[in-house]
């Protein structure tokens, strides 16, 4: 898996994934984690977990750039924030018929 860097806002995070489009859902899941925790399970770093408590909240702007570079590219892939954000609740809410699926046939 390649390793790229995600911009949006405030937020930058260095994501490994398999491609950009994955990288920019992944740094989305990320900040939405913050106003809704989609798993327990996948737990954040501390540092992440103490900037949320102590009131850094990750503001996302109209657009994520995401680099296999570094940050502040020029190069940069440029996606919509919605589009990716859209992208995101369908696999949310994919998972969540799913671990539904599972409930009601245990």
């Amino acid at each position: 898996m390649a390793k790229f860097y995600v911009q949006s806002g405030n937020l930058r995070t260095v994501v490994q994934a398999e491609s950009s489009r994955k990288a920019a859902i992944w740094a989305v899941h990320e900040a939405m984690q913050q106003v809704l925790p989609v798993d327990d399970e996948l737990s954040y770093s501390k540092s992440d977990r103490e900037s949320t408590e102590t009131g850094t909240v990750i503001m996302l702007t109209k657009r994520i750039t995401i680099s296999e570079r570094g940050f502040d590219r020029a190069d940069a892939m440029v996606m919509s924030t919605l589009e990716v954000m859209n992208q995101w609740n369908q696999m949310v809410s994919t998972l969540d018929r799913l671990e539904q699926m599972m409930h009601h046939a245990a």
